[in-house]
């Protein structure tokens, strides 16, 4: 019977996925804790044009970006449910990332797509918790 405390090659090789999505998705939550104080920036100022509107959307924004820190962090751990949230806002990254080209910022808009992209690859090819736990043979 192997020793469910012993850890093989095998279970470092599947956490690499994870660690990377954890990076990926860290990013994403910085880039986004950064637009958001670049709205309060605009504010204090006095670029923007209606006060309540800018600090409601840097609000927003900076809660989505603690949304992604949280499942950054959760990639790092042995939680379940990183991937689908994950997925998911790839996902609407795509059309971010497609109006940013087409709205001339195509360096920006192409990086995007990249990081989206290779986001959602890497969870896709990320292992559940299941997979990552040592198998035990026998009834316990």
């Amino acid at each position: 019977m192997p020793d469910p405390t012993a850890t093989d090659d095998s279970s470092v090789v599947s956490r690499g996925p994870r660690r990377v999505a954890a990076l990926l998705t860290g990013v994403q939550a910085l880039g986004l804790l950064g637009f958001a104080a670049f709205y309060l920036y605009e504010l204090a100022v006095g670029e923007g044009s209606d006060p309540v509107r800018v600090v409601m959307s840097a609000l927003l924004i900076a809660v989505f970006g603690v949304g992604l820190g949280l499942v950054s962090r959760a990639w790092l751990g042995d939680a379940a449910w990183p991937k689908t949230p994950t997925i998911v806002w790839s996902a609407l990254l795509f059309p971010v990332g497609g109006g940013m080209i087409q709205g001339g910022l195509r360096f920006l808009g192409w990086c995007l797509l990249a990081l989206a992209l290779g986001t959602a690859l890497v969870a896709l090819a990320s292992k559940g918790v299941d997979t990552l736990a040592p198998e035990v043979d026998g009834d316990a």
